[in-house]
């Protein structure tokens, strides 16, 4: 990074991600402009002091061209776990369509610089998920452009923890209504989970870095462990014992199947698809951009055990 100044627009700045990036960038002394639907239920950004938070429909095109203009860098952090409807629809909507049109507006307003959070695993053509797939087909389009600015740098993260976040704090509500069994499907997934801290560390390393225009960086931390041993850290963490019952997967599948039609989808086959590939890293991005990765079995518990 340069160390000057920069203007920026953040797609999903109010989110798990987006809230952590933003504060860093304020106390970076960059200028933020977050879009959100909802202004006021997020007005608490507002003590940023150089944030501007505007209500606005970050999948309007016309809307993100004018919001874009005079913008150094575009950050889009928007993505869902679970569409409402069936059938990849809202995937594709999320992570396919809106990229599309923000890469667009990105060069409709002159923007130099597009972050973009991706998934690992994620393709277009092989992926068993619709949330893979549609993850995938925005990395395709994104390398279609490669050669047009603005410049792509693309991040594909493990599953992401830190204060706040949807997976830890997640297991800990529901084994606090387990009757001592825990069911859980797809026990043997690996996962690599990297602090939210250090994902935030990565995209401000690639703002404004010449060598890191048109790459992709896998983003993971220190550990490789099971789903089965998440759920025991967080058991342990809370103090709580616990038996894990793996489910084959024709269980598994109906877990899916019922959970997903319920108000939230807590789970749903979506879901089992995508855990059923280890979600690893191939290459270290975080050691190319001179991160130390921090362990989630120091920080956890520091956000997890009850005070």
């Amino acid at each position: 990074m340069t160390g000057v100044p920069l203007r920026l627009c953040v797609l999903g700045g109010t989110g798990f991600i987006g809230s952590a990036l933003v504060a860093r960038l304020a106390r970076d002394g960059h200028d933020v402009k977050v879009l959100t639907r909802s202004r006021a239920r997020h007005r608490a950004l507002l003590v940023l002091p150089t944030l501007e938070l505007v209500q606005a429909d970050p999948y309007d095109e016309t809307t993100l061209r004018r919001e874009f203009a005079g913008c150094d860098v575009v950050v889009n952090l928007i993505g869902i776990l679970n569409e409402r409807g069936f059938g990849g629809r809202g995937f594709h909507h999320t992570h396919t369509e809106l990229p599309r049109r923000v890469l667009a507006a990105c060069r409709a307003a002159g923007v130099r610089r597009y972050l973009h959070m991706s998934s690992l695993q994620a393709d277009a053509e092989r992926a068993p998920s619709h949330y893979l797939r549609s993850k995938g087909a925005a990395e395709r389009l994104l390398a279609a452009a490669a050669a047009d600015l603005p410049a792509v740098v693309i991040f594909r993260p493990s599953v992401v923890f830190g204060p706040g976040d949807g997976l830890f704090r997640r297991f800990a509500g529901l084994l606090r209504m387990a009757p001592g069994i825990f069911p859980l499907a797809c026990a043997d997934a690996k996962f690599a989970p990297v602090y939210v801290g250090d994902v935030v560390a990565a995209i401000i390393a690639t703002l404004d870095a010449p060598e890191a225009a048109g790459r992709t960086f896998e983003l993971c931390g220190p550990e490789v462990v099971t789903l089965r041993d998440i759920v025991h850290m967080t058991a342990r963490t809370l103090g709580l014992r616990v038996w894990v019952l793996p489910l084959p997967w024709p269980l598994a599948w109906l877990q899916g199947l019922v959970l997903g039609l319920l108000p939230g989808k807590p789970f749903s086959l979506d879901n089992l698809r995508s855990a059923s590939v280890d979600s690893v890293c191939g290459s270290n991005g975080l050691a190319e951009l001179g991160i130390v990765p921090s362990s989630m079995r120091t920080i956890v518990p520091s956000y997890l055990r009850p005070r």
